[in-house]
């Protein structure tokens, strides 16, 4: 067994409750075969209003959001941290807006979902998550380097997912309407668009969709980035 002293801190510069949350939970959860039953890596988290990312995106304002992703990191910095991550997959559009790595590395989620993707042979894959991410940039940036397509949903199907995830996922809403509307739209992108998974590509997303229910297989950013940051803290 490894001693958790001995290994990195991990960071977590946190936006929306329930993707923190879930980040923090699968890290604390899944490393008992590697430090003993309970024994997880130190963690550190900050967190600016969740409320304020909101109002900073309708303005398409992603300077102010770096910043604020800039100001995390440093107070990460100061409380130990040896490296970064953030579980919200939208705001990582402001890391071309600043040099966020100029304190502490990052591990971008968008990026460790591509390898997954890769790993596992996967050559198109349906984006689901806020508005902002799936019109983005964030995703195809990552994809292309590793040869894998993307297909997002039509625009009414994006309004319709925006809408579940910011009045409703984060504040941890579920229905089966809800599911419902996003298993066809996952549905309608297999058939359509031949896409041979689905990235749940907000971190709020995996309290609603997973295997069990999805007719494609899923590619979980919140929980594949915890398992990152697990390998990263080990094995620097």
């Amino acid at each position: 067994m490894r001693d958790w002293r001995k290994v990195q801190t991990i960071g977590i510069a946190a936006c929306s409750g329930p993707g923190a949350a879930l980040c923090y939970e699968t890290i604390t959860a899944e490393c008992g075969e590697l430090f003993g039953s309970h024994h997880h890596p130190e963690i550190v988290l900050h967190s600016f209003s969740f409320g304020e990312y909101c109002l900073l995106l309708e303005k398409g304002d992603w300077a102010t959001i770096a910043a604020l992703l800039s100001e995390s990191c440093t107070k990460l910095d100061s409380m130990g941290a040896d490296f970064v991550i953030c579980p919200d997959n939208t705001v990582h559009e402001a890391m071309d807006h600043a040099d966020l790595e100029a304190r502490l590395p990052w591990l971008h989620i968008a990026e460790v979902v591509a390898r997954e993707a890769h790993a596992r042979g996967f050559r198109r894959l349906a984006i689901l998550g806020t508005s902002y991410l799936m019109e983005g940039p964030v995703y195809p940036g990552k994809l292309e380097p590793f040869g894998i397509e993307s297909r997002m949903p039509n625009p009414d199907e994006r309004k319709d997912i925006n809408s579940l995830i910011f009045d409703r996922l984060v504040f941890n809403v579920v229905t089966e309407k809800d599911r419902s509307a996003l298993l066809a739209v996952i549905q309608r992108l297999r058939d359509e668009h031949q896409c041979d998974a689905v990235v749940l590509g907000c971190t709020e997303l995996p309290l609603i969709l997973n295997n069990e229910v999805s007719p494609l297989p899923t590619l979980d950013s919140t929980r594949l980035l915890a398992r990152a940051a697990i390998t990263r803290a080990v094995n620097p």
